[in-house]
């Protein structure tokens, strides 16, 4: 499976991680030593399952490696153009390709036995989306004090992942309510709000499933999807703020 990985985002003033990249990618922040998109770069090089890698929103001067091949593209401007984007340059490149592995830059505590194990758990089926959940217990466990943002289900407290598993063929699909989604993906109530009233009302009470969850949402887009329970609290830890930043620059430093 072909990789896209996500890399455009640059912090603006008054944004929390400003004070640290000084209008440069955020991607490129050092942690422990390395580009914090270096490590993302690592866990794919060393994979079984990843076949080639495009970059969104950094180019050949970031002095970055990769042992599968790595081509380079500029960002397209918010994150669902650089998704539909890296996705089409897959299918370019790759035109019998039916599912892509869409990596965050900023998840730095990745390995390559966590990449192998979200492509290979997606190949048993084929659904449009396979969207990674870590339940709070999980995250804590493995980083204390994270501070992640929850959504509180009747059967679980979950914060979503930042490497998921696309189907080609939906890369069209349903953009205005994507963009929407994406825009408040901080914000489970908002999210919710966006999905319908009965959905924001049920999360409000938290009496929808995780289940029950899934199927509204990719309802509303028009999509097969599937919630998946990972295992690995790096596939959410992704860097927002100082402290995760500084939590992380102190895990891998290990």
């Amino acid at each position: 499976m072909d990789a896209v990985v996500i890399a455009g985002g640059i912090p603006g003033l008054g944004e929390p991680l400003f004070p640290y990249t000084q209008g440069q990618p955020k991607a490129l922040l050092d942690v422990a030593g390395k580009p914090m998109v270096q490590w993302v770069l690592d866990a794919l090089s060393g994979s079984s399952q990843v076949e080639r890698v495009v970059m969104i929103g950094l180019n050949e001067e970031s002095g970055l490696t990769c042992a599968k091949p790595l081509t380079y593209f500029p960002s397209k401007g918010g994150m669902l153009q650089n998704i539909t984007f890296g996705v089409k340059q897959v299918i370019a490149q790759n035109p019998s390709t039916t599912h892509v592995l869409l990596v965050s830059s900023d998840i730095p505590g990745i390995r390559p036995e966590i990449v192998d194990w979200v492509i290979t758990n997606a190949k048993q089926t084929d659904d449009d989306l396979y969207y990674h959940l870590i339940t709070q217990e999980v995250m804590e466990k493995r980083y204390p004090g994270s501070k992640r943002t929850y959504t509180h289900l009747k059967d679980a407290r979950v914060c979503g992942g930042d490497m998921n598993v696309v189907a080609v063929r939906t890369v069209d699909a349903n953009r205005e309510t994507w963009e929407q989604l994406i825009g408040a993906r901080k914000n489970p109530l908002k999210q919710a709000a966006i999905i319908g009233f009965d959905t924001l009302l049920l999360l409000a009470l938290r009496v929808l499933t995780v289940e029950q969850a899934v199927k509204k949402v990719t309802r509303r887009l028009g999509m097969v999807g599937r919630a998946v329970m990972c295992p690995y609290a790096e596939v959410g830890m992704d860097v927002d703020k100082p402290h995760q930043l500084e939590l992380m620059r102190a895990d891998l430093g290990k």
